[in-house]
């Protein structure tokens, strides 16, 4: 079945590890973790023959990647390898993966397939997750690998980085999460790898600052100092040299504090983090990236002081050391002063192009506006280049696609243009299989991200990095961080075995639980949600659209649930009552849930009076309960015991549709026609205006329903089905 593939030793002393246990494999970047999956995928299907192998990768180019080489390497009809995308519809994706036996996928859409009973993993008997160091937190790695070791019949987890992190704490919740039972580490000293490291030749480039930026810097550097100094003078810093990270600490702190006390000096304090944070980032534009770079930032706070009513930038951009800066900033740009490295990058890429025209080189920015700047001066010297970036719109300009990526990546490799001037998109897992040199404009304080970019060079012949760093700025502390990190990393990685305490299977407290599971019934968009993550493993979840409300616990018992940001929002647009005035008039017990921590009187600018009036009239006016709860966890556990407590009395098996006495025949209609498949109140309410009567509906053509605004050819055959398909016993 494995076609033109030739294991290194390395590879198969790993995989070994891997068919017996679920594995963490640590490799180096281009050291072939890849072919790892190969061989395992292979061992799985020849023990397990009517298994599905599910490949996970966390974006689009990355799973296409692996998919092409699956196809490359196995042979098999390729109707037996099946790609999830976000683009791929979820009925198609159920197909999909009911005929194919290899499915790539990202990790997002098949959270919500699995939340939605679309795939069963029951038949999966190996589960790759790559990039795995980001199985961490809320990730939707996390939840799959649960519900894949839970359901699978026969489970292998393969988890696969380059670089897991610098902390062993994450490293031991990355295995728990994953349910890792062994871990294979090669470093680039082990002696089985040694051989098939190619030497990387780093060089650090250290500039210095024209005097220009550091009479710009001192007015920046004053503008920070005096923000904190009036902290200090507050009472809530006891110095002036506090770093971003630290900043951030302190600004949370008061925050939460401010829920909880109303104090002036704390808000003014609050006020000032935020514009000595600004300050820190107009530094770092400064200091690492150019003049030009600089002004665009500073004009762009400027402009939005007009339109805000936020004291902070409004306080801001009114200092006048800040004022100083913007000036100085616009007539240095004005006149063309650039930044040192902005020179010497062009000076270095025109050289290695004369030596060399078939020379391919990646330029790491941060900075979009930085890589624009040098592509513009490449061009003028003739020099073949590309901006690669993420799909995000900044200020007027588009990202790229994904399909747009693959194609930039594929006139790379055919030598189209020598250099990718790439952001951190380019960072991870992309198939550029020989670069002969790597660029960082600016060092990074990640060591992840540092190994990652370096990563793309050295992989079949000797590589070469260079790095600039401007002397005196942060470019040397993140040099400095960035090597610490990446030392201790591979001082635990070496010691990973002996230290590393591998989490043992133990029951989940959940899983002694006797009580028959309660029927929960949840509106199809808060798919995804943390609440329904909570809740799949101990009831029995069903996601249907629902006409009003999020949650139907029985017959009687509708469910609200509003974070508090929406909940203030909603009385902001007006849509809250009329929410609440449907789910009354739909259940004989609403309920209306409150969740989150933060103090519902300090969200949005409006007076605590407003807030008030809202929740007596919901308590008072509608005779609906409302109850608080902290996080999505709480929430959960709220809900379960509700429908227990609910189905123990009324029974476990219901509808959607609650059993209150609808009050009026207009009524009686919309209640039926909004219950059609995808239809809801206000479709449905289009429907009988164009049709008048329920029988009309019934009646009409597919084409004659699509002529209603809100109904389209699925929705159209799926009312069709329901009204003419014969009941199956």
């Amino acid at each position: 079945m494995l076609i033109n593939f030739t294991p290194r030793l390395y590879q198969e002393t790993i995989l070994h590890t891997c068919t017996r246990n679920n594995t963490l494999v640590v490799l180096p970047t281009g050291m072939g973790k890849t072919g790892i999956a190969l061989m395992l995928a292979v061992h799985r299907l020849k023990v397990h023959p009517n298994n599905k192998i599910l490949f996970l990768s966390p974006t689009k180019p990355l799973v296409e990647q692996h998919y092409n080489t699956f196809r490359k390497h196995i042979e098999l009809e390729e109707e037996k390898f099946a790609l999830f995308t976000g683009s791929v519809k979820p009925e198609k994706r159920h197909e999909l993966w009911n005929a194919a036996q290899f499915i790539f996928s990202t990790p997002q859409g098949l959270e919500n397939d699995i939340i939605s009973s679309k795939i069963d993993l029951k038949n999966v008997s190996l589960c790759v997750f790559d990039e795995a160091h980001r199985a961490v937190g809320d990730y939707a790695y996390v939840f799959i690998a649960k519900q894949y070791n839970k359901k699978a019949d026969f489970p292998r987890v393969l988890a696969l980085t380059a670089s897991p992190g610098d902390d062993l704490e994450k490293i031991t919740e990355l295995c728990s999460c994953l349910d890792i039972e062994q871990v294979e580490i090669r470093t680039d000293e082990d002696p089985d790898v040694k051989p098939y490291v190619q030497e990387l030749e780093a060089k650090y480039i250290n500039l210095d600052l024209p005097l220009e930026f550091l009479q710009v810097k001192k007015f920046l550097d004053d503008c920070y100092t005096s923000k904190l100094e009036q902290v200090k003078k507050y009472g809530f810093a006891n110095r002036t040299t506090i770093n971003k990270s630290e900043l951030l600490s302190l600004q949370s702190q008061l925050v939460a504090r401010m829920n909880q006390e109303k104090d002036f000096d704390m808000m003014k304090s609050v006020s000032l983090i935020a514009e000595a944070l600004k300050v820190q980032h107009a530094l770092e534009m400064l200091e690492t990236q150019g003049m030009h770079q600089l002004k665009n930032y500073l004009e762009q706070l400027e402009e939005e002081s007009y339109k805000t009513k936020t004291k902070a930038v409004k306080n801001l951009v009114n200092d006048l050391n800040f004022r100083s800066a913007l000036i100085s900033a616009k007539n240095l740009s004005d006149q063309g002063l650039k930044h040192p490295k902005q020179t010497k990058v062009v000076e270095i890429i025109k050289k290695e192009v004369k030596e060399n025209n078939k020379v391919k080189i990646i330029l790491f920015t941060q900075y979009r506006d930085t890589g624009n700047l040098i592509k513009k001066e490449l061009d003028k010297e003739n020099i073949l280049s590309e901006l690669f970036v993420g799909q995000a719109r900044r200020k007027d300009k588009k990202g790229l696609s994904q399909k747009e990526q693959a194609a930039l990546i594929e006139q790379f490799k055919d030598g189209v243009f020598n250099i990718l001037i790439a952001t951190s998109v380019a960072e991870e897992g992309l198939d550029i299989p020989s670069v002969d040199l790597v660029v960082f404009y600016e060092p990074i304080p990640s060591a992840i991200r540092s190994i990652q970019r370096r990563g793309r060079t050295g992989r079949q012949e000797k590589g070469r990095l260079i790095v600039l760093i401007a002397k005196g700025t942060r470019d040397e502390g993140y040099r400095w961080s960035a090597h610490h990190k990446e030392k201790r990393m591979n001082t635990i990685l070496q010691n990973l075995k002996t230290k590393l305490r591998l989490p043992q299977k133990e029951k989940n407290i959940y899983d002694y639980e006797t009580k028959e599971k309660p029927t929960i019934i949840a509106d199809y968009r808060e798919k995804g949600s943390e609440v329904l993550k909570n809740l799949m493993d101990r009831s029995e979840l069903t996601l249907q659209q629902l006409s009003h409300g999020d949650y139907i616990l029985s017959p009687s018992v509708g469910i609200e649930l509003k974070k508090k940001d929406d909940f203030v929002n909603s009385i902001i647009d007006g849509r809250l009552l009329e929410q609440l005035k449907n789910l009354r008039n739909q259940f004989q017990k609403p309920i209306l849930i409150l969740e989150g921590d933060k103090d519902i009187y300090s969200i949005r600018n409006i007076h605590p009076n407003a807030v008030r009036g809202m929740l007596a009239t919901i308590a008072a006016g509608f005779g609906i309960p409302i109850i608080y709860t902290s996080n999505s966890k709480e929430t959960g556990e709220m809900l379960l015991t509700i429908a227990r407590r609910e189905q123990e009395q009324e029974g476990k098996y219901f509808h959607p549709h609650s059993e209150k006495q609808l009050s009026d025949l207009k009524t009686q209609q919309e209640y039926i026609v909004s219950s059609l498949p995808n239809i809801g109140p206000q479709i449905g309410k289009s429907l009988l205006n164009h049709f008048k009567t329920i029988k009309k509906i019934f009646s009409a053509s597919e084409e004659e329903l699509k002529q209603v605004d809100g109904v389209g050819e699925k929705t159209a055959k799926n009312i069709k089905e329901v009204s003419e398909k014969e009941y199956e016993k």
